[in-house]
């Protein structure tokens, strides 16, 4: 997903927010359907319309909300799902590892904001903007404009579906939910470019269908777990080989 040029030359705060937005809105789109199909199903699963929007607000985490959801529906501990959703979400760590020598001139009101609405999504637009040629000062605004896109979209898609989404009968089997996993797929896909990467992936999607079975949406973390051992491990394995002249 290329920048846009509009934004190399004449760099300005508001010119830069406009970017991120406009750059997010083909991953918004993606994640349309799986915001509503979560306002759909939260209320069915146990959880108040105040709970949900509260969920969506102060949370903002797609995945682990709907994992949150069905383990709430199970009837989960509530110390599995924080460690789920924990799991789920320490993926987070690595984009902020990433994005700290662009963050770290700002004051920390900015880094505390930018951190709430990182997302999988703006991490992928934003990244690509802070490793862009230009000396613009003002790229951070960009990721702001990007967020506010992405969580402005998710709040009102989960009201839509808490509102509109109950009359809609059997929402969540209607298959729009794979929108959001094609949109995954096409943000990951890219970012296959080393043999440790492609290993990771790999792994985590095989582990995940074998352990789809294990109670309590522990297979997604058994998943996640065993691709980034194996990253790990083979970029470990690398490493002397790389290391000869």
């Amino acid at each position: 997903m290329a920048i846009a040029p509009d934004i190399d030359h004449k760099s300005t705060p508001w010119r830069e927010f406009g970017a991120g937005a406009r750059q997010t809105i083909p991953l918004i789109i993606g994640a349309i359907p799986f915001g509503i199909i979560f306002g759909t199903l939260a209320q069915t699963s146990g959880l108040s319309f105040a709970g949900a929007a509260a969920m969506s607000a102060f949370v903002f985490a797609g995945s682990s909300q709907f994992i949150a959801l069905g383990l709430l529906a199970t009837g989960s501990p509530v110390g599995i799902i924080v460690l789920t959703t924990l799991v789920v979400n320490l993926r987070h760590l690595l984009y902020a590892v990433g994005l700290v020598p662009y963050l770290q001139p700002l004051s920390p009101a900015w880094k505390a904001a930018l951190a709430f609405w990182l997302t999988d999504e703006t991490f992928m637009v934003a990244i690509q903007r802070y490793q862009a040629p230009d000396a613009s000062p003002y790229k951070h605004w960009f990721q702001l404009g990007s967020a506010l896109a992405m969580y402005g979209n998710w709040q009102l898609c989960t009201w839509l579906g808490l509102t509109l989404g109950q009359a809609m009968p059997n929402a969540a089997n209607w298959g729009l939910d794979f929108a959001m996993v094609a949109t995954f797929i096409g943000m990951t896909i890219p970012y296959l470019k080393t043999r440790p990467m492609v290993a990771t992936v790999l792994v985590a999607g095989i582990t995940a269908l074998g352990a789809r079975s294990l109670p309590h949406q522990l297979g997604i973390m058994v998943a996640a777990i065993a691709g980034i051992g194996t990253g790990v491990l083979v970029e470990t394995m690398q490493k002397p080989e790389s290391s000869h002249p």
